[in-house]
């Protein structure tokens, strides 16, 4: 993305806490960590991909940004607005603008509800529109997203699962968003299905303007429709660049990690190509580790020894132009061999 692109979305220092709660009187005695000071921008029209491990908060993100839980701390800029700060009131106005494909397209669809019911009911809620009106609508959606019209009077257990998340995608277009949030959109989703499903809503970007939060696991999906990635550990991102750059030049060391996992189809490169296996288990998001919350595997922090890495948490900082991480010795990782030589963890 141009460096004068327009920013439609800046999350500055996310915080989303959630309290625990023990004993006879139901004393807070702690908190779960699910997002601990996030920061990035979403230009206009762009897909920014958010990937990490299950329970890295990158669900727990998507939905702080939309406001679906009220944030700890921090802000959420749309259009140069804080919407963490806006009464109940002003957030009913703004919601149509901003909207979410859920992860489970059997679960986020009401079984009692025909399709059309399903998408029209944001219409009900936001537009001014006659039952007439609101039926052509829903056509021209199901139409847009590749689904018969005349399906309007089916019920979802009636489709398949790639069929339901067509549903899904369409109830998010009825009241033409500005930006969408895709929370693990095909996760649910044959492979096979995967694909068409990815390519509408690329399809769908480049007729409508629309910006993404693709959210996944996936990094091979990632690669293919993202313009910039940002990598989530532990409530907190680890490095955020150009997908092209994280792909081909990684400089945090769980970055390094989750690319070695990755299959390559040459033959010849997968049988030579070096892969970082991290040991240990992810720390528990309510007592994360006191410096860099990577410490307890990174590789580099056990070779280096570093009493900074655990006690000191990295800045977050711009190490080449557009590439930002979160790691106290970053310039390190630019050479290949540096975790291999006397590292147990690496095959």
């Amino acid at each position: 993305m141009s460096a004068a692109a327009e920013t439609l979305v800046r999350v500055d220092d996310l915080k989303m806490h959630f309290p625990i709660y023990a004993g006879l009187l139901r004393r807070q005695v702690g908190a779960v960590k699910a997002v601990d000071g996030v920061s990035f921008d979403i230009y206009r029209g762009e897909t920014l991909g958010l990937v990490g491990e299950s329970g890295c908060g990158k669900s727990t993100t998507g939905r702080a940004v939309l406001r679906l839980y009220d944030p700890t701390d921090g802000s959420v800029e749309f259009e140069g607005g804080d919407i963490a700060a806006l009464s109940e009131g002003d957030m009913r106005r703004m919601r149509p603008r901003m909207q979410m494909i859920f992860q489970d397209p059997q679960a986020s669809l009401n079984p009692r509800m025909t399709v059309g019911s399903i998408i029209s009911e944001p219409l009900i809620e936001h537009r001014d529109m006659t039952v007439q009106e609101r039926r052509e609508r829903v056509k021209e959606l199901l139409n847009a997203v590749g689904l018969n019209p005349d399906y309007i009077n089916r019920y979802p257990h009636e489709f398949s699962g790639g069929q339901r998340q067509r549903i899904g995608i369409a109830r998010a277009l009825a009241l033409d968003p500005d930006f969408i949030v895709c929370d693990e959109p095909i996760a649910a989703l044959d492979v096979s299905i995967q694909a068409q499903v990815v390519n509408l809503l690329e399809d769908l970007q480049q007729e409508r303007g629309l910006t993404y939060l693709f959210i996944s696991h996936d990094l091979s999906m990632v690669r293919h429709i993202a313009d910039r990635v940002a990598v989530m550990y532990l409530g907190k991102i680890m490095e955020l660049a150009p997908r092209d750059a994280l792909f081909a030049t990684p400089r945090h060391p769980y970055t390094q990690a989750l690319l070695s996992a990755v299959p390559v189809a040459d033959p010849d490169i997968e049988a030579n190509r070096q892969r970082i296996i991290l040991t240990g288990d992810v720390p528990s998001p309510s007592k994360p580790p006191e410096g860099c919350v990577f410490c307890t595997r990174c590789p580099l922090a056990k070779k280096l020894n570093d009493e900074k890495c655990f006690t000191t948490a990295p800045q977050w900082r711009e190490i080449e132009p557009g590439q930002f991480v979160a790691c106290h010795f970053a310039e390190m990782t630019n050479d290949p061999a540096v975790l291999a030589e006397g590292t147990p963890d690496t095959v």
